[in-house]
């Protein structure tokens, strides 16, 4: 089995060997700038961790769909920045602040393009496969975009619908990149099954953790501003229980705080105030670790030896209880 340090030195191994400098450079040099950012390499990561369950050497024919993944969730990432306004991606100018919003447009869509080539080179026994689960995920990511954006448009969604919208927008890609990983290993479809389990417990946690840190995080280690979601009222976790949870006093404040425009800073402060007031913190992360108990669950099903899945085990705590 790799180690999580291996593993991460053959993914920047791989994307070091790949040619981003191309013409024409306004296209392609935001491409390399987003694949420069580096991030956690979350989706590459456990695409590899989950093959290598079943197998012991990263070829060409892995690696490349592996790197699809990230290419992909990076498209996503620089088309998201634009809908949200957002300045700051991982301590540095997003895209469209560092260029102009129509190059990282355009950047966003050869990245969406080079993803399927690179996925394409996988084992040609199991392409048809694999291109059906990326183009079904591919889809369900811009559905939950979509939400996100129509709710910003709600005064309140429910838990249901905000659960169902980051199914979409982030588990669909995470339990992808686990199920497309065992997949290439040539695992079982029992296997394989838990593995998507898995990646989909996993990548709801993973959001609601992120819901957490951009309002109780610290700018310096979570790479973003904090208090963005609150400010852009996009519908979290956090803020869907804080409504559920709110007395009728509490809930008139959070209305008006929810359209307070003229004092960023006093919206941020004041409705972290009121999340803690509502014990919205430990109940946040009571969720996470509710997450995280049915990703563990669903990983103890895969029929591999324990000790081979155990780099797994500790790579879910660690990013369920990042701090960034």
């Amino acid at each position: 089995m790799f180690s999580i340090e291996e593993i991460h030195s053959c993914i920047e191994q791989g994307w070091a060997a790949m040619p981003l400098d191309k013409e024409p450079r306004g296209l392609y040099d935001p491409v390399a700038y987003m694949v420069a950012m580096g991030g956690k390499r979350l989706r590459p990561t456990l695409f590899l961790l989950s093959f290598t369950l079943f197998k012991h050497e990263i070829e060409e024919c892995v690696l490349m769909p592996a790197l699809g993944l990230e290419l992909f969730h990076a498209f996503t990432l620089a088309h998201d920045d634009i809908m949200d306004g957002a300045d700051i991606r991982r301590g540095q100018p997003t895209l469209h602040k560092k260029w102009n919003t129509n190059c990282a447009i355009l950047s966003g869509d050869v990245m969406c393009i080079e993803a399927y080539t690179l996925i394409s080179k996988c084992d040609p026994a199991v392409l048809p496969t694999v291109l059906s689960l990326f183009s079904h995920t591919a889809a369900q990511v811009c559905e939950g975009q979509q939400l996100d954006m129509d709710y910003e448009h709600r005064p309140t969604i429910t838990h249901e619908e905000y659960l169902e919208m980051i199914t979409l927008k982030t588990a669909a890609l995470i339990a992808c990149a686990a199920q497309m990983g065992a997949l290439c290993g040539g695992a079982s479809y029992a296997d394989i099954g838990h593995l998507r389990d898995f990646g989909f417990a996993l990548g709801m946690g993973f959001q609601i953790r992120d819901d957490y840190l951009d309002a109780f995080g610290h700018s310096a280690t979570f790479g973003k501003n904090i208090g963005g979601d609150i400010l852009n009222n996009k519908k979290t976790w956090l803020l869907t229980d804080a409504i559920q949870k709110a007395t009728p006093f509490d809930q008139k404040e959070l209305h008006d705080l929810l359209h307070l425009c003229h004092d960023p800073q006093e919206k941020v402060e004041r409705i972290i105030h009121l999340y803690e007031k509502l014990q919205i913190p430990q109940a946040a992360q009571k969720k996470i670790n509710e997450f995280h108990l049915q990703a563990m669950e669903a990983l103890r099903q895969v029929s591999v030896n324990e000790s081979v899945k155990e780099q797994i085990y500790q790579y879910t705590s660690s990013l369920l209880h990042r701090e960034n």
